[in-house]
């Protein structure tokens, strides 16, 4: 009789409760340079924390064999903001795992949709938008383009670029596409990994009238009508052959690294070297570049 596998227990990133610790009994992992302080960064924070408070708390761990000493992983800014004002405490995440380094480490930006709903999280918490302004170092103009951004955009767009670097402008173009059209716009920009204003103008360019949200006619600043029903038919036409290409390519990138790392085997089989560079040596000079590609790739 088999004995039933025990149920694997996962280890919490975190303690369960986060705690208010002195800023005296937090060690730092460094100095705050001077020309930090002197940053666009630090004055964003200062002008956050100033009107809104702690947002994301510091994270800490535990100094081993030292009751009630923490060491700082992350937050170094904010602490320092915090101590620059005359504050004695801070609530903090206790980290269960001394290691440096968090989930946000690798974020040097918020994509703009996740702004977005913090913006209006903080609506909702009766934040006022020019309190909001002050605390993100921007006009009010901003704030609101912001809380709007998705007006007009479809609910599977939003899903699909809400962890994309897109620029404010660019969702102000997919305004003027019908559902279909957006979700189709936003697989493009994905697929080519290009998200930018000029690139979405091309694609709303390059879009069938009857895709529009407007019915007023279409018009593109330089070029003629018939040149913009050109470039519209050869948009579905490459919109086609890309969608073809796409379905085909985790197979054809299969068979490729299979094929090569046949061909790689092949090279460093001495017999078969010789025979091929007796019989047919333009095939093993290729069967080699082909190998070199690959490695060096």
């Amino acid at each position: 009789m088999t004995r039933s596998k025990q149920p694997r227990k996962i280890k919490l990133a975190f303690e369960r409760t986060s705690l208010r610790i002195p800023l005296d009994q937090i060690k730092l992992l460094r100095a705050m340079p001077e020309p930090m302080r002197r940053s666009v960064k630090y004055g964003q924070i200062a002008a956050s924390i100033r009107e809104v408070g702690i947002i994301e708390p510091p994270v800490v761990v535990r100094l081993p064999g030292k009751e009630e000493r923490y060491r700082l992983l992350d937050g170094h800014i904010r602490i320092d903001v915090l101590k620059e004002r005359g504050d004695k405490d801070v609530v903090c995440l206790v980290a269960t795992d001394d290691e440096a380094i968090t989930y946000n480490k690798r974020i040097s930006r918020m994509a703009i949709v996740q702004e977005h709903k913090m913006i209006l999280k903080a609506l909702e918490k009766g934040v006022s938008e020019e309190r909001l302004a002050r605390a993100l170092n921007v006009n009010i103009s901003s704030i609101r383009s912001k809380r709007r951004l998705l007006d007009g955009i479809c609910e599977e767009v939003a899903k699909l670029l809400q962890d994309r670097m897109v620029p404010l402008n660019t969702f102000r173009e997919l305004r003027k596409l019908r559902p279909m059209r957006q979700i189709e716009v936003a697989e493009t920009m994905i697929a080519m990994n290009k998200f930018s204003w000029p690139y979405a103008k091309s694609l709303i360019a390059a879009t069938p009238q009857h895709l529009l949200v407007s019915d007023k006619r279409k018009i593109v600043r330089g070029l003629s009508d018939e040149q913009v029903e050109h470039m519209e038919r050869e948009a579905t036409n490459i919109d086609r052959e890309f969608r073809m290409i796409e379905q085909s390519y985790g197979t054809d990138h299969l068979d490729l690294v299979l094929a090569t790392g046949y061909l790689a085997r092949l090279t460093q089989n001495v017999r078969v070297v010789h025979h091929l560079a007796r019989h047919h040596p333009e095939l093993l000079a290729e069967f080699q570049r082909i190998v070199q590609l690959r490695d060096v790739a």
